[in-house]
């Protein structure tokens, strides 16, 4: 089973890296986890580019989403939303046809006391437009610093809750791979 894991943030430091990180390290064969390289590789979003001349990093993120059985996305937040370059990884995804029906996990590392709640509620409104089926269980991660050290989950109760979330997305993945297959 194969989940990718897509970041929201571009920064070297990024809490939510953190989280993809520490994800890798608690998922078991035969589950793997890879983690995309960066989102902000990607050019901005023009239709008319993807209609005339899909660029290659497109096209391999497309690649990517649709042959992984499920999707891990850690979000920052900004401005109540996500993160600029994840929105801009949507946007391509948006005509491509891979988010339909691929089981998603959401969680946000922040610094806040509201651990990116509304960046979570934002992208599964936006991720059920686009098709994808969202897992009910997501991790917030409020006050990260304080259980975020030298880019790992360090908490273990936090790193039980998230390997909680990898189980249901496993299971997710697991269920939607079935009804392809009838």
């Amino acid at each position: 089973m194969r989940i990718l894991g897509l970041c929201g943030s571009l920064r070297a430091g990024s809490l939510n890296a953190a989280v993809l990180r520490s994800a890798a390290e608690l998922v078991v064969p035969p589950r793997e986890l890879l983690v995309d390289p960066g989102l902000g590789r990607l050019p901005f979003f023009d239709a008319d580019v993807e209609t005339t001349a899909l660029p290659r990093v497109v096209a391999e993120l497309r690649g990517a989403v649709g042959a992984a059985d499920g999707l891990l996305i850690a979000t920052p937040e900004y401005a109540h939303g996500t993160s600029g370059v994840l929105k801009n990884a949507l946007e391509w995804l948006v005509g491509g046809g891979e988010m339909d029906g691929k089981p998603v996990a959401l969680a946000s590392a922040s610094p806040a006391t509201t651990g990116g709640d509304r960046a979570r509620a934002w992208l599964a409104e936006t991720l059920a437009v686009m098709g994808a089926k969202v897992i009910p269980r997501e991790l917030g991660i409020p006050r990260a610093t304080l259980v975020i050290s030298d880019g790992r989950i360090t908490d273990e109760p936090t790193r039980t809750a998230l390997a909680r979330l990898l189980d249901d997305l496993a299971d997710a993945a697991a269920e939607a791979r079935a009804a392809a297959a009838v």
